[in-house]
């Protein structure tokens, strides 16, 4: 179905179309140009290359197609978020599910981490069902300012523990 791959330079327009119409509406950006886009995958790569890891950015693709990215970033003390983004074309097939389900397997698999935490707007239930079905478990909510000219809003929070005992994420 999809494959998770590390970005390349050349992945740079589709990151663009990724981050534009739909797809942004409930993320704190905006559209980016071919400018942005491009420092984006400059910047993911960078952060590939640090010792030690602690950010995980990779290409979600069906196919030769980047439909999407999924992120796995380190915030200390054994946690990490977890985030993703689908352009819209490709919603409602399964992808943003099987893609965060493998960047779990991957942080607890390929890491320390004991933690992933994640969170979706309110008004975005689907991201809600996603990480639901990709086995975290809302623990709350927490206050997110306001972007973009929106105004300040409670996000639901996920967790997702590392498994104890022989891990079935692999």
């Amino acid at each position: 179905m999809i494959q998770l791959r590390n970005l390349t330079l050349a992945d740079a327009p589709a990151v663009q179309q990724i981050y534009s119409g739909a797809s942004v509406a409930f993320v704190r950006t905006h559209g980016m140009t071919t400018e942005e886009a491009a420092a984006y995958v400059e910047n993911v790569l960078a952060h590939a290359r640090t010792a030690p890891r602690t950010r995980w950015c990779f290409a979600i693709t069906v196919g030769n197609d980047v439909v999407g990215l999924v992120k796995v970033r380190e915030r200390g003390q054994r946690h990490a978020t977890v985030s993703y983004i689908l352009r819209e074309d490709a919603w409602g097939n399964g992808y943003a599910t099987e893609a965060v389900k493998r960047a779990v397997a991957h942080a607890f698999t390929q890491t320390d981490i004991a933690c992933l935490s994640a969170k979706h707007h309110p008004d975005n239930p689907a991201s809600g069902r996603v990480l639901t079905k990709a086995g975290f478990v809302q623990t709350g909510t927490t206050p997110v300012g306001p972007a973009h000219g929106r105004a300040g809003v409670d996000f639901p929070v996920y967790e997702f523990r590392r498994p104890r005992g022989p891990s079935h994420l692999a």
